[in-house]
């Protein structure tokens, strides 16, 4: 596959650079990281005693990493509504301090939503399949502004072949390296607003097509919905506004495309799930922001996406006792992974150089 970006054509073996003896992928202390693994850092170490080729756990262990816990799932939507709740009424009533950390808390919040989702899209939410989708859709999905019916589709090409012809995400994913003013101009597109507006303005768009009208017109229900509890809740007409659809406008964008970078910017299409998505060593602070319920173990899921998220950290240390992932293949947190995401400024001169 060959990235394109404002007017750069860099290929994936282009991203595979040398680095001294001794450095580790997630050793920032002599340069920065490349994204893509050398071939020399992939131990060749499937099929083993309980893993198959593929990375799957053999049959015999593959159903208790499968376990569905309806229990913490249940309290997970509950707890999540609860937050959601509690920020609301409490960025009305408890000054304009607790207001702003409210509203930038509620980035957060989205990203739980969003993963919630992602686990009923995959139908690993809860095991009866009605009660999976009822409530994957009306209470996660539709809330939080996303189609799920549509994001199904999508999503598992985007698992059948990550980089294919059919990748939905390709445009989160290529063009990476990029120069870094040109992930801030994207990431201030996001924290402006633009990019949720236009997102939006194509949701209310559907509502006039007869093939989406009857998706795209109950999420914009279920928004009339909420808009009337949370004025109910709090007794402000404009709280939801501030506390949710705004978020959902600006710094919730802004959240997606750094986790999106974090699991496949860069990579391009293998079989080796290790050339596809990232893997970065989890702090409790990037869990909480960004990549809640375990979906920073993003490697794992790839590998076997039937796993549920309670039980990726496991699945994980399966992957890391068989010697599929190892500390070349991981970087040290997510900074690490966004500044081998970027480069200085490159020149006219220095692109004749290096053959852009």
């Amino acid at each position: 596959m060959v990235h394109r970006r404002g007017g750069f054509c860099l290929k994936n073996r282009d991203l595979v650079r040398s680095r001294p003896a001794g450095d580790q992928r997630g050793n920032t202390s002599h340069m920065s990281i490349a994204l893509v693994p050398s071939p020399d850092e992939l131990n060749a170490v499937l099929p083993s005693e309980r893993l198959l080729a593929n990375g799957m756990a053999i049959p015999e262990l593959r159903a208790s990493f499968r376990h569905i816990e309806n229990w913490r799932n249940a309290r997970a939507v509950v707890m999540v509504w609860l937050w959601t709740a509690l920020l609301a009424y409490g960025g009305v009533h408890w000054g304009i301090a607790v207001a702003i950390v409210a509203f930038l808390l509620m980035g957060p919040m989205h990203a739980r939503f969003a993963i919630l989702m992602h686990e009923s899209a995959h139908r690993l939410l809860f095991t009866k399949k009605k009660v999976n989708d009822f409530i994957g859709t009306w209470l996660i999905a539709y809330p939080a502004l996303i189609p799920i019916s549509l994001y199904r589709r999508s999503h598992f090409a985007h698992h059948r072949e990550e980089f294919g012809p059919d990748e939905p995400d390709i445009a989160f994913y290529r063009g990476y390296p990029c120069e870094r003013r040109n992930l801030r101009r994207r990431l201030l597109r996001d924290a402006v607003g633009i990019s949720g507006y236009k997102n939006f303005v194509a949701l209310v768009g559907a509502a006039f097509k007869p093939s989406s009208r009857r998706v795209a017109c109950s999420i914009l229900g279920v928004q009339v919905v909420m808009f009337a509890l949370f004025w109910l809740l709090t007794g402000a007409w404009w709280s939801y506004l501030a506390f949710w659809w705004l978020p959902w406008m600006t710094q919730w964008r802004v959240l997606n495309r750094l986790r999106a970078i974090a699991e496949h910017g860069g990579m391009g299409k293998s079989s080796d799930r290790r050339l596809t998505t990232h893997n970065v060593r989890q702090s409790w602070l990037a869990r909480f922001w960004f990549v809640p319920y375990n979906t920073g173990w993003h490697l794992a899921h790839h590998v076997d996406m039937g796993v549920p998220w309670h039980n990726l950290p496991a699945y994980h240390r399966e992957l890391q006792r068989a010697g599929y992932v190892t500390d070349g293949i991981t970087f040290k947190n997510y900074f690490d992974l966004w500044r081998s995401a970027t480069t200085p400024a490159v020149n006219a001169a220095e692109r004749d150089d290096i053959n852009f």
